[in-house]
């Protein structure tokens, strides 16, 4: 398109021959001058003399993105920010047939501290995510006896997993991660008793001592069960009166059994699911006093069964991202309502 400057008015003749040449030389220059501008503003640091980066000779060679801040070389194709993006789009698909949204944590997210504010705020919450996925490579470890305070007891196990091979240790990992984040925007601070950060364990009895040492206000150990196929849906474990050797229950039984009737009231109302109709009667409540993480704890403390991993039925949920995240917004409700009373 010619230039125009802001007195052209097209319906008068030009008054001599000179002017439309100086019109076509002033239409090719100004475009000549604008466009040398930007480059020497694009390619000059704060100053004006330091490059700041090189600009893509075409879109084409950039791979159709911009080169960050600093970089000489356009990223290629193959970068590791699209490998990233593929690997996400692809989904869960360890479950066969969980669905594509809300995938498995493939690498362990920052802890992150409390949130600035918020109804939770002062509070110590601290997850427990049953078996480290290691635990399978050091069987003499974590097969070794610990004391439970009622007996004695394996160190802890590798847990269970579906039919088509996705384990409870993933499982449980996922969902607490998730349930972490929904508790850190309330303001709690979070602590894990494994993060994938350890080689195994640890042992039923450390747990336990994490959640004490923390002076922790509850304490929740996330996991799924592998019972009989046929047997669905979730279950609250909650300590039973216990006192022998270490072990002394009697302060935490009562305010654990307000912990655990939330946590269930509240993961039915966000996942759907039922009431396991194996154990509890119908509840969704147990009570245990064979279990080292609950008799050791001197802090509020339940465990939670999400699902039976062995049930086609359960493992459909199980395996999906979108359910994984209603479980975790169940606990996290279940835990806040239990904080804030």
């Amino acid at each position: 398109m010619s230039y125009v400057g802001p007195e052209f008015d097209p319906s008068q003749p030009p008054r001599r021959r000179i002017g439309r040449p100086v019109t076509v030389a002033v239409a090719a220059l100004v475009p000549t001058c604008l466009a040398g501008w930007l480059v020497y503003q694009a390619t000059s640091g704060p100053d004006g003399n330091e490059p700041a980066r090189s600009l893509p000779a075409s879109a084409s060679a950039s791979g159709g993105q911009d080169a960050s801040p600093g970089s000489t070389t356009p990223s290629p194709s193959g970068s590791k920010a699209s490998d990233q993006a593929k690997e996400k789009d692809k989904g869960d698909k360890d479950g066969k047939g969980g669905d594509s949204d809300d995938n498995d944590s493939a690498t362990k997210p920052p802890g992150g501290g409390p949130a600035a504010s918020g109804p939770l705020k002062g509070k110590v919450v601290v997850i427990d995510p049953g078996h480290n996925p290691g635990n399978f490579r050091h069987a003499s470890e974590i097969n070794r006896q610990v004391d439970i305070g009622t007996n004695r007891k394996e160190c802890d196990t590798t847990g269970t997993s579906t039919n088509h091979g996705y384990t409870e240790a993933k499982f449980t990992l996922d969902v607490s991660r998730k349930l972490r984040t929904l508790l850190e925007k309330q303001g709690a601070t979070v602590k894990f008793t494994q993060d994938d950060d350890r080689p195994w364990g640890p042992c039923v009895d450390e747990r336990a001592r994490i959640g004490n040492k923390a002076h922790a206000d509850a304490v929740v150990s996330i996991h799924a069960d592998g019972s009989g196929a046929g047997n669905r849906g979730y279950h609250v474990i909650m300590p039973g009166k216990v006192r022998s050797g270490s072990a002394d229950t009697s302060p935490i039984v009562a305010p654990s059994k307000e912990l655990g009737e939330r946590i269930a009231g509240k993961f039915v109302s966000a996942t759907g699911s039922a009431p396991s109709n194996y154990i509890g009667g119908g509840t969704g409540l147990d009570t245990r006093t064979d279990l080292g993480g609950l008799n050791l704890s001197t802090v509020p403390k339940v465990f939670i069964e999400c699902g039976n991993m062995r049930d086609a039925k359960d493992e459909a949920l199980l395996t999906s991202g979108t359910w994984r995240q209603k479980a975790a917004q169940g606990i996290s409700e279940g835990i806040t309502g239990f904080l804030r009373k």
